[in-house]
């Protein structure tokens, strides 16, 4: 069986590109600081987590994450 992975890279430049910080994002999208620190660990997080971040940015979550197998 293979072990998926996730990876929120495609979020930290999309931050770059609106020049925000993750604590910019964590007030605007209203998560809280435990699921930004997952974020930042490329751990799971809730889809109402990512539905939040989406909204927030009006982006889809293709822009934001991507799987790839260990």
């Amino acid at each position: 069986m293979c072990a998926m992975t996730v990876s929120y890279d495609r979020l930290w430049k999309l931050l770059i590109d609106k020049k925000m910080k993750k604590v910019d994002l964590m007030k605007k999208a209203k998560i809280s600081s435990n699921a930004l620190a997952h974020l930042g660990k490329n751990e799971s997080v809730s889809i109402v987590v990512i539905g939040k971040i989406c909204l927030a940015l009006d982006c889809t979550p293709n822009e934001i994450l991507e799987f790839y197998n260990e």
